[in-house]
C-alpha cells in the first residue's frame, strides 16, 4: 500500500502517525508545509531494500562505475544536501509547528463562531489533526456573501486566501477520464475557503483576516435589510 501522507506530518490517525500505515509513504516539503525545504519532500518505508531501489531510481538510475550506465529508466528526483539537512532540521520543532497551526485555527473558530453560515472543517474524535490549513465552508444563503465574495474582500486588503483544491475530474488534463463519484469533491471545491494559517501568522495579522470577514459579513447583513425595507428588522453581527 502506497500511503500519501503529503500534508500530513504531525497528524494522528487513532494514536498512530499519519505516515507509518503504508508499505511505503511520501511526505512533501513543499513551502507552504508544515515542515519545509522549499521543495521535495521525504519518503519512508519499513523497507531498507525499497527505499535503497527508491534512491537508484532517484539518482537517474546510475549504475555504479565511472561511465553513466543505466538499465532501469531512473529520475532527478534527489533533494541536495543542503535542503535535505535544512528539512531534518526543522524536524525538531515539529511539535511546536502543529500547536502553532493548531491555535491559529481554534482562534478563528472562535472568532468567527457567531457568523451564520461559516462552517469549520470538523475534526473526528480519534484523530489528531494538524490543522495545516484552516479551512472553512462558506453557505451563501446563511452567510450572505459567496465564498468568491470573501476572496476578492481579502485580496483587496493584500491578504492571501485560496479555494479548496480543484478535483482531479474537473481538470482539463483528466477530462476524458473514467471517473466513479465527485459529487461531494465540487461541492467543497465550490464552497470551501483557505485561510492564512502559517505557524508564523502573527496575533495581529490574524486579527486583520477576521476583521474583513466580518466586516463583509456586516456589509451583506445591512444589504439585505435595504432590501427587504423597513418593516423587516436585522441585525448586523
Amino acid at each position: 500500500m502506497l500511503e500519501d501522507a503529503a500534508e500530513a506530518l504531525g497528524a494522528l490517525y487513532r494514536g498512530q502517525p499519519a505516515g507509518s500505515f503504508g508499505d511505503v509513504s511520501a511526505f512533501s516539503f513543499n513551502g507552504n508545509k508544515i515542515i519545509t525545504s522549499t521543495g521535495g519532500g521525504m519518503l519512508a518505508s519499513p523497507r531498507a531494500d525499497w527505499v535503497e531501489r527508491t534512491r537508484h531510481w532517484s539518482t537517474q538510475a546510475r549504475e555504479p562505475g565511472p561511465a553513466y550506465h543505466h538499465r532501469e529508466l531512473g529520475y532527478n528526483f534527489r533533494l541536495s544536501n543542503v535542503l535535505a539537512a535544512i528539512g531534518r532540521g526543522q524536524l525538531d520543532v515539529l511539535d511546536d509547528r502543529v500547536r502553532q497551526r493548531r491555535a491559529v485555527e481554534a482562534r478563528y473558530r472562535e472568532a468567527l463562531a457567531d457568523l451564520p453560515g461559516l462552517t469549520p472543517m470538523p475534526e473526528a474524535g480519534y484523530g489528531l489533526h494538524t490543522h495545516w490549513l484552516s479551512c472553512f465552508l462558506v453557505d451563501r444563503e446563511s452567510f450572505g456573501a459567496t465564498r468568491d465574495d470573501l476572496l476578492r474582500a481579502l485580496e483587496a486588503q493584500d491578504i492571501e486566501a485560496r479555494p479548496l483544491w480543484k478535483p482531479m475530474h474537473l481538470q482539463p488534463l483528466y477530462a476524458d477520464c473514467d471517473r466513479y463519484g465527485g459529487a461531494v469533491a465540487e461541492e467543497l471545491f465550490a464552497r470551501g475557503l483557505c485561510l492564512p494559517s502559517s505557524s508564523s501568522l502573527s496575533l495581529a495579522d490574524q486579527l486583520r483576516v477576521v476583521e474583513v470577514i466580518r466586516r463583509v459579513a456586516s456589509t451583506r447583513t445591512r444589504a439585505t435589510a435595504r432590501a427587504y425595507g423597513p418593516e423587516v428588522e436585522v441585525h448586523a453581527t
